[in-house]
């Protein structure tokens, strides 16, 4: 039996509901059929905008947004997507496939995308590309309620009330696909881009630095000295991190649904080390604002898988398996504990793309498990994380070693929330809970478990979902209950 303590007592801090945030590119039909159908589908729709993914949405609490990029962000000029859809540009989309991009999702149609979903935009401004009118512009396109140039062509194009934008990308990826630049250039480049991002009214912008991809510390340590202050003032908010779990090399990528037991605990080990991630680039920040005031975003984040067998390679569509629904759980648990430095998170991406939550196929959608992974967490959105500790045993093969479970404890209106995975291919969990400073009164629970391979399809959608978790029950000491392996667990626990 596996002993779980948790202390009421100890409150940490609160679990920022941003980091269950969703991403979505205009990559293969992630946004079109994915999100976007138009007016004219047969799809239901609300002005071109799919009613079963907006509801999949909210149902889960999607906190906030980031769109239109990654590497499409440098590439997109925002005024070729405003105005009558029939004389918007259309433009190649280098970055993914050489489609044509008719920008029929533009500004409006994602910021009416976000009032339906309830969540907050998190728009990433064209710096590679791009110029600082450019961004100034589009800023003020969205959220002047003045009179002005931009805030008067916005009313012509349908929306006379300015819309609240808070947080605001300056760039993608620099040190790539967003210009190539080194550290010192990119912070010199947000330094001007910054400056001509004004607060208009009562909107005030929380401005995103672009951030490493994985291990690049150089990047952080000289972005974060050429462009973190500007003698005493802040001039960033938060910086990005960039890394994607392969549980294969990028020369000999699998498919989701294509792996073997070694390929498995690869996985996890990979995965866990967001962790080392976080803590070594916080540690870094930290040498030039002391006083925690910048925070990290980590916003692209997922499993990155070959492309599903007949489809475009630069569409990046994969299947979800209970494998990558563990793989979710793992790094939201990274983050809850890392919440009083990581403000947000974002998946990458959200429908038809890389780790997908959603997929649809013409007027049919499924929830991958993963989806069901944000289901079970979804309550841990503005909680109290806390202080808790878990008896553990490292499974694995010879080159994979990892802990058998993950789990995260939080508090929100008098609730405690546990969530719980067991990672084991094969042994279930015997869990004995030790509550303190908690008296439970009443108990629910629910459960996701699957063979590690197990994903839904248009055909059977509904082989991997949550069930009740049987079994759960007070005990003098606290509360017990059994984890099959392969499985995540959601308890609440009410009382005082």
């Amino acid at each position: 039996m596996s002993k779980l303590v948790i202390n009421a007592w100890n409150k940490k801090f609160k679990i920022n509901k941003d980091l269950y945030g969703q991403f979505s590119e205009h990559i293969g039909r992630g946004i079109y059929e994915g999100i976007y159908v138009g007016e004219d589908s047969t799809v239901e729709n609300v002005n071109g905008l799919r009613c079963d993914v907006v509801r999949a949405l909210r149902d889960i609490q999607v906190p906030v947004l980031r769109w239109p990029g990654g590497c499409f962000a440098d590439y997109y000029h925002w005024k070729d997507g405003i105005g009558p859809k029939e004389g918007r540009k259309k433009i190649v989309n280098a970055n993914w496939g050489s489609t044509v991009e008719d920008n029929s999702f533009g500004t409006h149609e994602f910021m009416e995308l976000c009032e339906q979903v309830g969540c907050e935009p998190y728009i990433c401004g064209n710096v590679g590309s791009g110029t600082v009118e450019e961004m100034s512009d589009w800023v003020e396109y969205l959220t002047c309620g003045g009179s002005s140039p931009m805030s008067e062509l916005r009313a012509k194009n349908g929306h006379p009330q300015p819309w609240k934008v808070k947080y605001w990308g300056v760039g993608n990826e620099n040190w790539g696909c967003g210009g190539n630049m080194t550290p010192e250039q990119y912070g010199q480049a947000f330094r001007r881009y910054r400056t001509f991002c004004r607060n208009y009214g009562d909107n005030r912008l929380y401005c995103i630095a672009g951030g490493a991809d994985v291990a690049d510390y150089n990047w952080t340590e000289g972005v974060m000295k050429t462009a973190a202050f500007c003698g005493e003032r802040r001039l960033m908010d938060g910086i990005s991190l960039h890394y994607y779990t392969q549980s294969n090399t990028w020369d000999h990528k699998k498919r989701a649904t294509e792996f073997d037991v070694s390929d498995y605990y690869r996985g996890f080990v990979r995965a866990r080390r967001m962790e080392e991630l976080i803590e070594k680039h916080c540690e870094i920040m930290s040498q030039y604002d002391p006083r925690h005031e910048i925070g990290l975003v980590v916003d692209e984040w997922g499993a990155w898988y070959e492309v599903e067998p007949g489809t475009h390679p630069a569409f990046l569509y994969q299947q979800g398996t209970m494998r990558d629904a563990l793989l979710a759980a793992v790094q939201l648990d990274i983050f809850n504990r890392h919440a009083n430095r990581v403000v947000m998170a974002n998946l990458a991406q959200m429908v038809n793309v890389i780790h997908s939550i959603i997929l649809t196929e013409g007027n049919r959608m499924l929830l991958t498990p993963t989806y069901h992974t944000f289901a079970l967490y979804k309550e841990h959105q503005d909680a109290q994380l806390l202080d808790s500790w878990l008896e553990t045993e490292e499974i694995g093969d010879e080159e994979s070693r990892i802990p058998n479970m993950s789990h995260t404890a939080s508090m929100k209106n008098g609730v405690l929330t546990l969530t719980i995975s067991n990672l084991s291919l094969e042994q279930s969990e015997q869990i004995a809970c030790y509550l303190l400073g908690f008296y439970g009164t009443a108990i629910k629970g629910r459960l996701l478990q699957a063979d590690c391979a197990a994903h839904n399809t248009f055909e059977a959608a509904q082989q991997v979902k949550p069930r009740e978790l049987q079994g759960a029950a007070f005990t003098d000491s606290g509360l017990k209950f059994m984890l099959p392996p392969c499985s995540i667990a959601q308890i609440t626990v009410s009382g005082s």
